[in-house]
């Protein structure tokens, strides 16, 4: 198979790493660069093409790695990539998914899949609702649009909660209040789903 790993820096360990596993697998393997692809929209049918004018449409599949900073322009590429019927290892739905907190959360919940208890609001007039609703503190405030940590605070009081809470709502930040888990020692605890199995 021709694969095409879909990434802007193709320097990084895990895409050198995928890409020497499938060439060790016996596979075609290019580096496509997400931001110098655009995209043809016409009556003739969806079409990639890369810098210089270059058609992509010799592929059997792609791996999109598309960073937090691209998430539109990068899940929009993937979408063209489903539109021409090449096979996407992470959907463009799945990779906008994944980016939205409250809706990865909705679909969690949907699902019965356990996970902490978590409240969504923009009202500002009663911080102590949503605490309430999560089992009080110590808690977790999460900024909607924060990656990799950045906007996350654990309040250990109630008030210190509100406090958080309030100065998050000022600035018309939508936010998340999240149930503490003891038992994760205050790690971040990461799952990857493979197939019907995960691994952390």
């Amino acid at each position: 198979m021709k694969i095409g790993i879909l990434a802007i820096n193709h320097n990084l360990y895990s895409h050198k790493r995928l890409y020497e596993a499938g060439i060790n697998r016996g596979h075609e393997m290019i580096f496509i660069n997400t931001l110098q692809c655009y995209i043809e929209l016409s009556s003739n049918g969806p079409v990639v093409h890369h810098k210089d004018n270059k058609r992509i449409d010799n592929i059997d599949a792609i791996i999109p790695r598309i960073g937090s900073s691209i998430t539109f322009y990068g899940t929009a590429v993937v979408r063209q990539f489903e539109m021409m019927n090449i096979y996407t290892v992470n959907s463009s739905t799945a990779i906008s998914r994944s980016r939205d907190k409250l809706r990865s959360l909705q679909l969690l919940a949907r699902r019965g899949i356990n996970m902490p208890i978590s409240g969504f609001t923009h009202t500002k007039s009663n911080p102590s609702s949503v605490i309430d609703l999560v089992g009080g503190a110590p808690l977790i405030i999460k900024l909607l649009q924060g990656t990799q940590g950045k906007g996350v605070v654990i309040a250990e009081t109630n008030q210190a909660a509100e406090s958080v809470i309030s100065a998050f709502q000022g600035l018309n930040a939508d936010i998340l209040v999240q149930e503490f888990i003891k038992e994760a020692n205050g790690r971040d605890i990461r799952c990857f789903v493979v197939g019907v199995g995960f691994t952390t």
